[in-house]
């Protein structure tokens, strides 16, 4: 079985970090990018199996404007996003999948502070059980 591959879109080093350590404790290979534009040549380059993105980069919609272009090429366009922020604890955010894919092209949102088996639940759950 292949070794998946995460690519990690923050600019928040620290937590690169300790993602990178959670996931690459449960046999992951993690590879990351501190913006969304490396975030994209990244994503077009290494091919990675899913994508964890933060909202909140450069600017306060960075992670949106980037899930729109992954969405919306065909390199990239089936690759699982996570997108994981603490967003939704200052606005009330609340994003269903089933509803709102138009809105936010992305396949779960996860609010910061999670847990480390949380994202190792979550990176498994959207993960093809083929790799």
């Amino acid at each position: 079985m292949a070794e998946a591959k995460i690519l990690v879109i923050d600019d928040d080093i620290d937590l690169v970090e300790i993602i990178r350590l959670t996931l690459e404790n449960v046999g992951y290979a993690v590879i990351d990018a501190q913006s969304g534009e490396r975030g994209l040549e990244k994503a077009r380059g290494e091919g990675p199996d899913l994508i964890l993105l933060d909202v909140m980069m450069g600017s306060v919609d960075e992670g949106f404007q980037v899930a729109y272009q992954l969405r919306g090429d065909a390199a990239t366009k089936e690759i699982p996003i996570l997108m994981l922020t603490a967003v939704g604890d200052q606005t009330g955010f609340d994003f269903d999948p089933a509803k709102d894919q138009e809105f936010l092209p992305v396949d779960e949102f996860l609010e910061k502070p999670i847990s480390p088996r949380k994202l190792v639940d979550m990176v498994r759950k959207h993960l093809p059980t083929t790799i």
